[in-house]
């Protein structure tokens, strides 16, 4: 009997790679994934490997818990939202909802420090 599996909500931040698709002059990024799981650990493991096979560089992953537990937090979940995650259990996959890349603001790179 296998067990059941939830959706994680996860925001993973990722660094710079060869061959990684971010933008030129960003210093890596932030994602919101929704993962598999039948608990946060196998998820985030899952959302690691995918990301890793992708030319990410995971550097960090927060998890923010299943939609029933963000419910109970009082988080409204907008229907686009509950789409995704309900195509992550069906595929059994990780989705990667948003990415938005960063950059070093110039004052931080500056040597006039």
């Amino acid at each position: 009997m296998s067990k059941e599996h939830h959706i994680y909500t996860l925001v993973v931040q990722v660094g710079r790679k060869s061959g990684d698709g971010l933008p030129e002059g960003s210093t890596g990024a932030g994602l919101v994934c929704y993962a598999s799981g039948v608990d946060e650990a196998e998820a985030v493991r899952e959302t690691v490997a995918i990301l890793k096979q992708a030319d990410l560089a995971p550097l960090d992953v927060t998890g923010h818990g299943t939609l029933d537990e963000r419910l109970s937090a009082g988080e409204n979940i907008p229907d686009e939202e509950r789409a995704l995650m309900g195509r992550a259990k069906e595929e059994n996959s990780v989705i990667v909802a948003q990415m938005e890349p960063f950059f070093t603001p110039l004052e931080e790179v500056s040597d006039d420090n």
